[in-house]
C-alpha cells in the first residue's frame, strides 16, 4: 500500500474533517501517500484530486462539513461513470480508497468495487445513523446535539406561552434521528417512517395532557412523515391548544463535531489503515457492541439497519 486516495460523497457529516485528518496523518505515520478527491464522486469521474499531507490538514479537526467538497453524482449512478472512475483510479496509481459517506456512498463503493481491484473500504458518515454495520456513524451524536440545543429553546417558549410545538428533524426514510433527539429532549410525542401515522392517537396523547396539567408540549416529527402542517392544524382544531411548526432543516448537518464524534473519526480511520495495509478492501468500517470491526460492503448494503422501537417505548413512559 503505497498510495491511497480519500473522497468523501453525498451528504456531509459533522467528523468528516476530522476523518480526512486522521488518515491522512496515519498514512504518513506508514509512508503512504494521500491524494484527495474534490466533489466526492464527480471528482473521481473528473479525475480532480489534491496531495495531501499532514500540514494541509491542519486546523480542521475542528470544523464541520469537508474540505474536499462532496456533491451527489448521477453519472456515477452508469456503468460509464463507474468505469471512468475505475479507469482514474488505476491511471493514478491509487492502491486503496477510503470513502467516507453514508449508506448512499455504501452503496457506489460497492459498485465500483466490481470494476476495479483498487481496496475500498468506507467509514460511516451520516446523521442519519441508518448505515448497516456500525451502531453510530460519524455526525450522528453532533445532529443529535444539535436538535437538541435548539429544541431546549424552544421548549422555553413553549412553556411561556402555553404552547405545542411541533419540530421537524432530518430524516427522510429512517427515524434514528428523531427518536434519539425527542427521547433526549423529553418530547411527548415522537413520531418517525418505520411506525405508521396515527393521528387520532396523537390527539388523545395531547388532550390526555392537557387535562393532566400540561400547558406545553413538544412533538418531534421526522420530516419522512410528512404530516406535519396537517398535525398542527388537527391539534389546534381538535385539542383546542395553540400550535407552532419549527423545522430544524439543514442546521443540523453543520456546526462543530462533538467530540464523540471525532472520536469515531479517529478509530474509524485507523481500521480503515490497518485493512489496507493488510491488504483488504470491499468492507464498512464500523462500532458493533463497543468495539471497531467490519463488515463486507455487500452485507451492508444488503440489510436494513432496525431501529430501536423499545426507545419510543421509553420516551413515552418518561412523557407521562
Amino acid at each position: 500500500m503505497k498510495k491511497i486516495g480519500i473522497v468523501t460523497s453525498g451528504g456531509d457529516a459533522p467528523g468528516m474533517n476530522a476523518a480526512i485528518r486522521a488518515l491522512v496523518r496515519l498514512s504518513a505515520w506508514n509512508n503512504i501517500q494521500v491524494i484527495g478527491f474534490i466533489r466526492g464522486w464527480e471528482g473521481v469521474i473528473n479525475n480532480r484530486f489534491t496531495v495531501l499531507n499532514p500540514r494541509s490538514v491542519s486546523g480542521i479537526l475542528h470544523l464541520g462539513g469537508t474540505i474536499l467538497k462532496t456533491s451527489r453524482s448521477l453519472e456515477f449512478k452508469t456503468r460509464e461513470g463507474l468505469e471512468k472512475a475505475a479507469v482514474n483510479l488505476e491511471k493514478d496509481g491509487v492502491d486503496g480508497l477510503v470513502v467516507i459517506g453514508g449508506e448512499g456512498s455504501v452503496r457506489g463503493a460497492y459498485e465500483l468495487s466490481k470494476f476495479t481491484d483498487v481496496k475500498i473500504v468506507v467509514l460511516p458518515a451520516s446523521i442519519d445513523n441508518d448505515v448497516y454495520g456500525t451502531d453510530e456513524t460519524i455526525g450522528f451524536d453532533t445532529a443529535v446535539n444539535t436538535a437538541l440545543d435548539e429544541i431546549n429553546k424552544i421548549r422555553d417558549t413553549a412553556i411561556s406561552h402555553e404552547r405545542t410545538f411541533i419540530v421537524e428533524v432530518m430524516g427522510r426514510k429512517r427515524g434514528f434521528l428523531a427518536v434519539e433527539v425527542g427521547l433526549t429532549a423529553g418530547a411527548e410525542v415522537i413520531l418517525v417512517p418505520e411506525v405508521p401515522y396515527n393521528e387520532e392517537n396523537v390527539l388523545d396523547i395531547l388532550k390526555k395532557n392537557v387535562d393532566k396539567g400540561k400547558s406545553s408540549s413538544i412533538i418531534v416529527i421526522a420530516e419522512g412523515v410528512g404530516k406535519t402542517s396537517s398535525l398542527a392544524e388537527a391539534i389546534e382544531k381538535k385539542v383546542g391548544v395553540e400550535v407552532r411548526v419549527s423545522i430544524l432543516g439543514y442546521v443540523q448537518r453543520g456546526g462543530n463535531p462533538t467530540a464523540r464524534s471525532r472520536h469515531l473519526a479517529s478509530i474509524f480511520s485507523e481500521k480503515a489503515i490497518e485493512l489496507m495495509l493488510d491488504g483488504v478492501g470491499g468492507r464498512l468500517v464500523g462500532l458493533m457492541n463497543g468495539r471497531v470491526s467490519s463488515i463486507s460492503l455487500e452485507e451492508s448494503i444488503s440489510n436494513e439497519k432496525p431501529l430501536n422501537l423499545e426507545l419510543l417505548k421509553l420516551a413515552e413512559k418518561l412523557a407521562i
